[in-house]
């Protein structure tokens, strides 16, 4: 449950002065903050779009009573919860209201409990309405901001600070983060704040280049020079010439084709398989790495000389774990963004999503959260939905496929390293994702 703001209010308004000052009494010792009125006009002028509260009102009073107050209220903001006081024949009135937008009804005479219950709901209603209008507006400053990081934490805003500074020299530069974190998009900042903004980006995914023709791939041929070609190539170092190349995951580079890499940039110029002679080139080299580059050359699988080649400047992209409340303002701009792509309306930010945005861990960084923020938008997400009114077997099996569903998303639809996660045998794995539908192919992106 949430709780609300701290200068959450009860607008508390009642005609009768012993009922209203009995009241008043129990909500304060309650620990609520509460505004007494003895009319609805008073009350209404002290009312605003922001109110951080709730209205509590008797339904009749001198003057507007509280079916115009509801009418009114929802007028100024139609999010604002309003909760009526009804005595017995006006039930049927109360049940209308509830149609016509009121919070909750509460029959008199009521019990404490009673009314505090509903309140502090209310409370909670308007506390996420009040959040996901500050996240919306928060995401619509960032999307105004040059920059596409996202994000107000220290660790971010150094790292704008860097990127700033780094963009307009032409050292390379080694970026080193988890799966996930955004390396790719701060190279493409880099590039963009860079002289070489109006030339070529070319990425190069070090992990994916197909074996047998990662030369080919990255050096090109000469014509004639291959097998079942006669036309030449140009390899991908050349066509990033003037420039920038993003060699990603470099770091899954086998050791002779670093070796051939080094020379590359060591003297800036390429030499294409069946060449005479190599071409020089204007590089501009920014290489990614998931892991600690310095302890795989201690390890032996990566080249010392080729490491301190790249690594003129290190520059590391935080985990999402880091960034405090940033993972709710990079939420608010993937929901944004789900729902553009998806067609839907307005999204809400339950407690349920509340509450795993603040608490789960997010070891798949900003890609796992953006993947919640579809779910949440396309009306599946088990977080927001699991566990109110549920028996406890159908609250378990809702629990495995979290996890079951969490596990797959983090490694990329990857089930043998779901497997070592989850702890389960194979063919159990294999059978609960066939019953629950899960497609592996759509999860199985790119790291």
């Amino acid at each position: 449950m949430m709780f609300a703001p701290d200068n959450a209010s009860v607008m508390f308004v009642e005609d009768d002065e012993q009922l209203r000052l009995a009241t008043v009494q129990t909500l304060e010792l309650a620990g609520l903050n509460v505004l007494p009125f003895d009319r609805a006009a008073p009350a209404l002028a002290r009312l605003a779009p922001d109110f951080p509260g709730v209205v509590v009102s008797d339904i009749r009073m001198p003057g507007m009573d509280g079916l115009e107050l509801l009418g009114r209220i929802r007028a100024i903001d139609a999010d604002i919860p309003v909760l009526l006081v009804t005595g017995h024949g006006d039930v049927p009135m109360a049940v209308s209201a509830l149609h016509d937008g009121a919070f909750d009804f509460i029959p008199k005479p009521f019990a404490a409990e009673r009314l505090l219950i509903a309140v502090r709901r209310a409370l909670d209603r308007r506390a996420l309405v009040m959040e996901n209008r500050r996240l919306r507006a928060a995401a619509a400053a960032v999307a105004q901001e040059e920059s596409p990081l996202i994000g107000e934490s220290p660790a971010i805003v150094r790292l704008r600070a860097m990127i700033g500074q780094l963009g307009e020299t032409d050292v390379d530069i080694l970026l080193e983060g988890e799966t996930g974190t955004g390396k790719e998009l701060v190279a493409r900042m880099l590039h963009r704040s860079s002289r070489r903004r109006g030339k070529p980006f070319v990425a190069v995914n070090c992990a994916a280049l197909p074996e047998g023709i990662a030369e080919i791939e990255l050096f090109g041929h000469a014509a004639d020079s291959v097998p079942h070609t006669r036309l030449s190539r140009v390899g991908r170092i050349a066509s990033s010439s003037g420039g920038t190349l993003l060699l990603d995951e470099i770091d899954s580079m086998p050791l002779a084709m670093q070796a051939r890499l080094l020379r590359v940039l060591e003297e800036r110029e390429v030499q294409p398989i069946g060449a005479e002679r190599p071409e020089a080139v204007d590089l501009r080299v920014i290489a990614t790495a998931k892991e600690d580059v310095g302890r795989a050359v201690a390890e032996g699988r990566f080249r010392a000389d080729l490491y301190y080649r790249l690594a003129t400047m290190r520059l590391r992209v935080p985990a999402l774990r880091e960034c405090g409340g940033d993972v709710f303002l990079l939420f608010a701009a993937f929901i944004e963004e789900a729902k553009q792509q998806l067609g839907v309306g307005e999204v809400a930010l339950d407690a349920g999503t509340h509450a795993h945005l603040a608490g789960h861990p997010w070891p798949g960084n900003a890609r796992e959260l953006r993947n919640f923020a579809f779910e949440v938008a396309s009306g599946r997400s088990v977080e927001a939905q699991a566990g109110a009114g549920q028996d406890l077997p159908t609250r378990l099996a809702r629990f495995e496929e979290n996890l079951i569903r969490d596990a797959l998303r983090r490694h990329g639809g990857r089930v043998a390293r779901a497997l070592d996660e989850l702890g389960v045998p194979r063919k159990t794995l294999y059978d609960k994702i066939a019953r629950l539908g899960i497609d592996l192919a759509e999860l199985r992106r790119p790291d």
